[in-house]
């Protein structure tokens, strides 16, 4: 009998996620059905999309989240033992699923990995899976943005940030980077970002007025807050916007509150649109084509904040809500 570890939400979080709120138990898991297969996680995604999407959870519910599992065990002929899949198994060392198992908000299907040893398996939780398509699609398909124009990117050092500014380089695009250390601005500077504003030292409004004197034309924003404002006061006319993120506000209760950037949304005629990145899952082999290649071209770096231990999930969660992590946060069980 295989027993699974699994981290559960026990309680509502307040501020920054801790073990009160997120605990540790243990399952027995039964023995497999025809269709099944048994899969045991290798590296998990730690994103603050979790943060934001745990008020929609329920009690005793496993934790949500993405994995690199290796199959160890199988009665599927689609699914051999041997193979590594991705999927939203969550928070979880050990998970029986089937072929077609029920897909909702929080779990999809499982996708076998074309591995093959060529780059670390835990790229398919980032450059080269969800991160990556996020980067990807929510900046070309929705800023759409054309060569010499003025791209501003906040939470610049993290994994969705660093990429998509990386992006607009390729682009041909000017590439502002708003971050929260002198080191995350220092590494972006190495990715061929243009400008780096540290919004903890300076003034965002003046430093940015600086960079872009003459306007921004794209806004990427993982953040929110007024970081958002002081950004889309200083867009050009017919500037788009593409919201990835509100992370400043994620550890808040309630709604946080901010300027309004309304009368500039209206007046200078600004594209503003969310989007969740499953919307592009028939397009998904575009981005993972486009990022491989950018990647054997020199042109896509990648970082990541590895934690060891299944134990210390928790701690990896707060620490990307502090912006402790530099580029992609993951753990390896």
């Amino acid at each position: 009998m295989v027993k699974a570890k699994v981290f559960v939400y026990a309680k509502p979080f307040e501020g920054i996620p801790t073990k009160e709120h997120l605990k540790l138990i243990e399952e027995d898991l039964p023995s497999l059905k025809d269709g099944e297969f048994l899969a045991e996680a290798v590296y998990l995604s730690v994103d603050p999309y979790m943060r934001a999407y745990a008020p929609r959870m329920t009690i005793g519910q496993t934790m949500i989240g993405s994995q690199v599992a290796k199959i160890t065990e199988s009665k599927s002929s689609k699914f051999p033992v041997g193979k590594y899949v991705v999927s939203s198994f969550g928070w979880r060392t050990h998970t029986i699923s089937n072929e077609n198992p029920p897909v909702n908000a929080f779990v999809s299907a499982p996708v076998l990995i074309p591995y093959d040893g060529s780059v670390p398996l835990s790229y398919f939780l980032g450059v080269l899976g969800m991160t990556g398509a996020t980067a990807y699609f929510g900046f070309l398909d929705i800023c759409k943005p054309k060569e010499g124009e003025t791209v501003v990117v906040s939470g610049a050092a993290g994994a969705v940030g660093s990429h998509v500014g990386q992006i607009a380089k390729i682009k041909g695009c000017k590439v502002i980077g708003i971050a929260g250390t002198d080191a995350k601005c220092e590494w972006i500077k190495t990715l061929g970002f243009d400008h780096t504003i540290n919004y903890k030292k300076q003034d965002v409004a003046k430093a940015l007025k600086e960079a872009a004197p003459n306007g921004v034309d794209c806004y990427f924003d993982n953040v929110g807050g007024e970081i958002a404002t002081t950004v889309i006061s200083q867009m050009n006319r017919f500037g788009r916007i593409s919201a990835c993120g509100a992370i400043s506000g994620y550890n808040e209760e309630g709604l946080p509150k901010v300027s309004t950037f309304l009368p500039f949304i209206i007046t200078n005629e600004l594209e503003m649109k969310g989007f969740i990145v499953t919307t592009w899952l028939d397009k998904w082999s575009e981005a993972v084509t486009n990022n491989v290649k950018w990647m054997k071209e020199g042109k896509l770096q990648w970082r990541e904040t590895v934690t060891e231990g299944f134990d210390n999930m928790v701690e990896a969660l707060a620490g990307i809500l502090r912006g402790d992590n530099t580029g992609k946060a993951v753990v390896k069980v």
